[in-house]
């Protein structure tokens, strides 16, 4: 548990920069714990071109370092294919070590959560033959690992940023009208997309709903107490899990690549949990509805078939150069 009684909760980075954002934010975490519980100065390695399979290292690049590999590995680690990007990830290292003329001297492996029993007894095997083989040191900062270090008082500062920001004082969210000029900007919104793809006509609620989902979830990032961004985190995973079940569903039934219903159904279903999804979170009826909106907007769901491919085939406005800024109702909102 962290000061306060509140656990750290490594979902937290998908709340506070998406689902996408999540391993860079994970990653950054990472390089500020390794400085803070670690002495030398760490250093971050920029993933473009290339990052010789560093994520953080202290060292020498001339000399002898020790990297620190993170891997946003949730909610566990398992199966084949995480095993092949741990291996890939070492090889990356020794490689570039040779190429590059420094020596690899211990490698530690980051992850936000554990390894099953498979992957664990994996691990093992592979550590001690790898160790063997090429002379490195090689270590897990698992779940379990990284809490205990970020308890420590050297990480205080670290443990605060990402995980326990300063308490304050805030009200219940309220419920804002939708300007003129934010309806016409989520036109191009992949949430709006997709209800297009399945044959919806009206979607000025699910734009209501998704706008003030959105203002409430800056707003509890942004305030960061951490009951709130666990509350917010269960609630994303909750409705997401909704969805996935009427999905399956209504495959079952159509054949299509329509799903006749399945978006009100799923609706249905949120505003009947709404009480047990709101459960920590200042979250009214729209609140609740707008945050399925928000995981068909974060490329995870969608109400036709093929939305994965709808989700694929879609430009955001930023890509097209297009400002995605809120308006000014939106700034007053959020800071009233």
């Amino acid at each position: 548990m962290a000061a306060g009684g509140s656990p750290i909760n490594f979902r937290a980075h998908e709340v506070r920069a998406n689902t996408h954002g999540a391993r860079q934010d994970f990653e950054e975490m990472i390089g500020q714990l390794v400085r803070a519980v670690r002495p030398g100065v760490a250093a971050m390695i920029a993933a473009n071109p290339g990052d010789w399979g560093i994520d953080v290292f202290i060292g020498d690049l001339g000399g002898h370092i020790t990297i620190w590999q993170s891997k946003y590995f949730m909610p566990e680690v398992a199966g084949s294919t995480h095993q092949a990007q741990i291996r890939e990830s070492f090889n990356s290292a020794v490689k570039n070590a040779a190429n590059e003329k420094f020596v690899l001297h211990q490698w530690v492996l980051c992850v936000p959560s554990s390894m099953d029993a498979p992957t664990s007894k994996w691990w093992s095997g592979w550590k001690k033959r790898t160790e063997k083989q090429h002379g490195v040191l090689i270590e897990l900062w698992d779940e379990n690992e990284l809490r205990g270090l970020l308890l420590s008082p050297d990480a205080e500062a670290v443990r605060r940023h990402y995980y326990e920001p300063a308490r304050s004082v805030r009200t219940v969210a309220q419920v804002v009208n939708l300007a003129d000029e934010d309806s016409d900007r989520l036109d191009s919104a992949l949430f709006v997309r997709q209800l297009r793809e399945a044959g919806h006509v009206e979607v000025s609620a699910s734009k209501h709903q998704f706008f003030n989902a959105e203002l409430m979830a800056r707003e509890i990032v942004d305030k960061g107490v951490p009951s709130e961004v666990a509350a917010l985190s269960h609630a994303d995973a909750a409705v997401h899990g909704l969805w996935e079940d009427h999905f399956n569903d209504a495959c079952q039934i159509h054949e299509g690549s329509r799903l006749p219903g399945l978006q009100k159904s799923v609706m249905g279903e949120i505003r009947t949990q709404h009480e047990a999804l709101g459960a920590g979170l200042p979250a009214g009826a729209v609140h609740t509805s707008g945050l399925m909106h928000r995981v068909v907007d974060d490329r995870r769901a969608g109400w036709v078939r093929h939305w994965r491919q709808v989700a694929e085939d879609h430009v955001t406005p930023a890509e097209t150069g297009q400002s995605g800024e809120t308006s000014d109702t939106a700034a007053k909102a959020e800071s009233s």
